[in-house]
């Protein structure tokens, strides 16, 4: 008879060698699964750290005297003003939803997250074609005053750092948003009771109790904003805002050097890792414990009047200029553009987009579930390191990630090609770089962590007395996977490759570099339209990217809503 106590797998010390030769035969293959898996994804990270120090041609000291220092400046001023509004944002709509009840509530604790479906270039090229000096809004305003020439009334310009702010943060706050508000929910309720009666008003525990006590999810929602601003280079492109991003780009492919790129691509890993390690700074003297009064009735105080009011326009605000505005403005140019975009050329993209996002998010459900059950099964501190060190990809900008996964197909191309040369003598050309193959393996090292994580999460819930009774059945391990934990587990895959498939949808910085000739996808697509200022013929390739994103949106929505019971404070 198995006894949980002994069936439990011993932490081992060191790279865990000891425990591989030692250990089960089963689990070993596991281990080994994990370490592969690891390591094939810290290649991309390697390989722009290794060209970044070993470059054919050092320019870091001309990149460091010239361009270099203003775009850390420019990507810093946009980091800082895309978090402050993100947070903005995100906290007081949060606030709002979890502690008053006002018409239209119950609405916008989904609705709020809908902009998420949106991608930030997309927005971009809505409001610039809206806002510009040619655009509808400001032609109207100069009909309605009879203002002739711009020197006439001041308007700010939509293509400048302050507009590369506003896009980013109209689409990125629900991060803030979904994490801050789910805390709020989750709070004590007798914490808020007990500073309201020590004479703290509504305003007080907002910024004495629940801010500070929420601040762990905040910086989790905030590191999410500032790396996905970091990531952008769709929106910074065409306003010509020169960031690090937008430097990778012009490095590679203007001055054709890849090693000033690589360079360029490790100063973001430095960004990156200084995100990472500054929110989990602000967490590590911050825990909280859940109390028994988690879950009694929650008093949702009832505004009536100019405070329901001012409510609602907090809420309606930020849905109404991040979703609800760009895309009835993609929706009319759709339907008016309709013959224009719907050619062969769009079903092609179309097929492109979708082929590739499925193939992504299945590659990523598999290895998911490799990691996952591997750091279930095998329990060293090499394996539990070599799952974590596989979720960084997500962390890399897409622009550094398109560097790393160049280099080593490039490399492995020209291996090859070399050899049959010699060998054969014939060329055998690229076989993985400039493929489609290059762009899968991106996407499943960019979106690996997240399908891990749903997968590691669902897995948590099944208890270890599963495996014992499907063991003493006798079935393996990988018996045991497939029969027994994936279909227990089945939502939380399926919501893993669905998140996957829309952010491999959505992918612009890598799909743009890695794509093969003459190979376009709807992002690809709306990109190269609007940078043309041909918005309107690529709407409805911008309306399916986002109508495709509002699926899981509104599952994710679901998952955040109270499992508490309710009640209204008069």
């Amino acid at each position: 008879m198995y006894s949980q106590a002994e069936d439990k797998p011993k932490l081992a010390s060191g790279f865990g060698l000891r425990s591989f030769f030692q250990g089960r035969s089963d689990n070993r293959y596991w281990q080994l699964s994990v370490w592969v898996i690891a390591g094939i994804v810290l290649l991309p990270v390697f390989a722009v750290l290794w060209l970044a120090f070993f470059p054919d041609e050092n320019i870091w000291p001309h990149l460091l005297s010239t361009v270099l220092p203003g775009y850390i400046q420019t990507t810093l001023g946009l980091m800082l003003g895309v978090g402050v509004l993100a947070a903005w944002l995100g906290v007081s709509t949060a606030w709002v939803t979890t502690m008053y009840e006002f018409p239209g509530r119950r609405i916008f604790e989904w609705a709020l997250l809908l902009p998420f479906a949106v991608p930030a270039y997309v927005i971009a090229y809505v409001y610039t074609d809206m806002l510009e000096y040619s655009g509808w809004f400001q032609s109207g305003l100069r009909d309605l005053f009879g203002w002739t020439t711009a020197r006439d009334y001041y308007f700010p310009e939509i293509r400048s750092l302050g507009g590369a702010v506003s896009m980013l943060a109209l689409v990125l706050y629900p991060y803030v948003f979904m994490m801050v508000r789910a805390t709020f929910i989750e709070q004590s309720a007798s914490l808020r009771d007990a500073a309201r009666t020590l004479g703290c008003g509504r305003r007080a525990v907002f910024w004495r109790v629940s801010l500070p006590t929420a601040r762990p999810a905040l910086a989790v929602g905030l590191a999410l904003v500032l790396m996905e601003a970091l990531n952008d280079f769709g929106t910074v492109d065409y306003f010509a805002v020169r960031t690090l991003t937008a430097g990778i780009y012009d490095v590679w492919l203007n001055m054709g050097n890849i090693g000033g790129a690589a360079q360029i691509a490790s100063v973001m890993m430095v960004f990156i890792l200084v995100l990472i390690g500054l929110e989990q700074h602000s967490r590590r003297k911050q825990k909280q414990f859940s109390r028994g009064d988690r879950f009694k009735a929650f008093r949702r105080t009832k505004l009536t009047g100019r405070k329901a009011v001012a409510c609602w326009l907090i809420c309606f605000i930020p849905l109404a200029f991040g979703f609800i505005i760009p895309v009835g403005a993609l929706a009319r140019h759709a339907v008016v553009y309709f013959d224009v975009s719907w050619t062969p050329d769009f079903f092609q993209m179309s097929w492109n987009s979708f082929m590739l996002s499925a193939i992504a998010a299945i590659c990523t459900i598999i290895l998911g579930l490799v990691l996952a059950y591997g750091k279930r099964l095998v329990k060293t501190p090499s394996v539990q390191k070599a799952v974590r060190l596989s979720g960084l990809g997500y962390a890399m900008p897409g622009a550094a990630l398109a560097v790393g996964v160049i280099i080593p197909l490039a490399a492995f191309d020209n291996a090859v090609d070399r050899w049959f040369e010699s060998w054969f003598g014939i060329s055998t050309g690229l076989l993985l770089s400039g493929t489609v193959f290059a762009l899968i393996f991106a996407y499943v090292v960019r979106f690996l962590a997240v399908s891990a994580g749903s997968i590691e999460s669902s897995l948590d819930k099944v208890t270890p007395s599963m495996d014992m009774a499907a063991r003493s059945l006798g079935y393996n391990t990988l018996q045991i996977l497939w029969k027994v934990h994936v279909p227990m587990i089945k939502p939380g895959v399926l919501t893993a490759a669905l998140v996957v498939f829309v952010d491999s949808m959505k992918e612009l910085p890598a799909t743009l570099v890695l794509r093969p000739f003459n190979f376009d996808t709807l992002a690809t697509h709306v990109y190269q339209f609007a940078s043309d200022e041909l918005l309107e013929e690529s709407a409805l390739a911008a309306l399916v990217i986002v109508l495709v994103g509002v699926v899981p949106v509104v599952l994710l929505s679901r998952s955040i809503i109270a499992s508490r019971n309710e009640t209204t404070e008069p």
